[in-house]
């Protein structure tokens, strides 16, 4: 009767175990359904966030306008001032849009298709440049001949003609239907932002409100200086960035097409968006804008073009930058290097920007936390 009861026991243990294995299974099953329940929907958030986001970064310009509206003589201007505000800052980015779809981008259009009908004369240019080298000299020892031969087997003009074959025509349809998508998600981002913005006030109250609710009072201003401290050092930090790479791109394509520098207008722009990236950026567009400049200008041009570049780099990073982004961050430039660069290799470009923000919100962490355990010591010490 024992030896019966135990392997009735035995059978039921693994008969748990199947049923508790396809149970398991099937609920891991149904979780790849829910997690793409769950993915759409984030998928139709994605205009909405997108919405907060522009909401957030025209805050500030609203709220200053939105005070410089308020006077006393002009009741209409004071009594529609937030309004007016935000009618006032999507106008002047209608306009700055304006300027840049009207002047600016026909220049750049011009020159991405100009240098891109080129490429093949550079590239073969290139080819004949690395066969001259001598081989008895340092090129010999990092194989040049291998890497011309490795480059030869690469055929630009048959890549150039597959990103126009037919056979792509369904996913440049698939394009066009995306476009469409795009223009009523970027509709539905503008119209939230502004209600967002008109309704700031009330939002701003609702959450106060619910924070006092929900903590006592301690605890909610731990979190308001938490928010404050963290906009500070997000929103200067983003916006300061995005105004220096304006100023650096519009500085450097100046200097360029006074040099003569062909594809000036273009390069400007990339050296501006590159320098939105610590250190990294600054260096990856000079370099790239020597290499261009070599086939179109020479070595001479390019290498005084490389000199004066860099000599508008140094006074953005000496004076311009400073001014503009202040004392907010105080990092170090080795926590600078360290954060764009595991910012970089584990979420991309994006990562690099914004590695720095974060790596000084969690140096603002850490000390904190070490103001705060070092006081309790203290605290402690003298009770004793």
């Amino acid at each position: 009767m024992g030896k019966r009861s135990e392997q009735i026991r035995k059978w039921l243990f693994y008969f748990s175990l199947l049923v508790a294995t396809v149970i398991s299974y099937k609920m891991i099953d149904k979780l790849s359904g829910v997690f793409e329940i769950i993915g759409s929907f984030i998928g139709i958030l994605i205009p909405f966030i997108i919405a907060m986001i522009l909401a957030y970064l025209l805050h500030t310009p609203c709220k200053a306008i939105e005070e410089a509206y308020n006077i006393d003589k002009l009741k209409f201007l004071k009594k529609h001032r937030r309004g007016l505000s935000v009618l006032t800052v999507y106008f002047i980015i209608l306009i700055v849009l304006f300027i840049i779809i009207n002047f600016i981008s026909p220049i750049i259009t011009k020159n991405v298709v100009e240098l891109a009908g080129n490429l093949p004369n550079y590239y073969n240019s290139a080819i004949e440049f690395l066969k001259t080298l001598p081989e008895d000299t340092f090129w010999a020892k990092i194989n040049i001949t291998e890497i011309v031969k490795n480059i030869e087997e690469f055929n630009i003009s048959e890549v150039i003609i597959d990103w126009v074959s037919f056979e792509n025509i369904g996913n440049y349809i698939k394009g066009i239907v995306g476009a469409v998508n795009i223009v009523f998600d970027l509709f539905v981002v503008i119209v939230v932002s502004v209600y967002i913005l008109l309704e700031r006030k009330d939002i701003k109250n609702f959450v106060q409100n619910l924070m006092t609710a929900i903590c006592d009072k301690e605890t909610y201003d731990k979190w308001v200086n938490l928010y404050q401290r963290t906009n500070n050092i997000f929103y200067k930090y983003i916006s300061s960035q995005f105004l220096d790479a304006i100023i650096v791109g519009i500085l450097t394509g100046i200097v360029m097409n006074i040099m003569g520098i062909k594809y000036a207008t273009l390069l400007g722009l990339m050296i501006g968006l590159f320098n939105i990236i610590p250190y990294f950026g600054a260096i990856v567009a000079v370099v790239i804008s020597a290499i261009i400049t070599i086939f179109t200008g020479g070595f001479t041009t390019a290498l005084w073009m490389t000199l004066i570049v860099i000599i508008v780099q140094q006074i953005d990073a000496n004076i311009i930058n400073p001014r503009i982004l202040g004392n907010s961050l105080n990092v170090s430039p080795i926590l600078v290097i360290f954060s764009t660069t595991l910012g970089g290799a584990y979420f991309g470009v994006p990562g690099m920007f914004l590695g720095v923000p974060v790596a000084s919100l969690i140096k603002v962490f850490v000390l904190d936390f070490i103001k705060e355990k070092n006081e309790l010591k203290e605290t402690e010490l003298k009770e004793e």
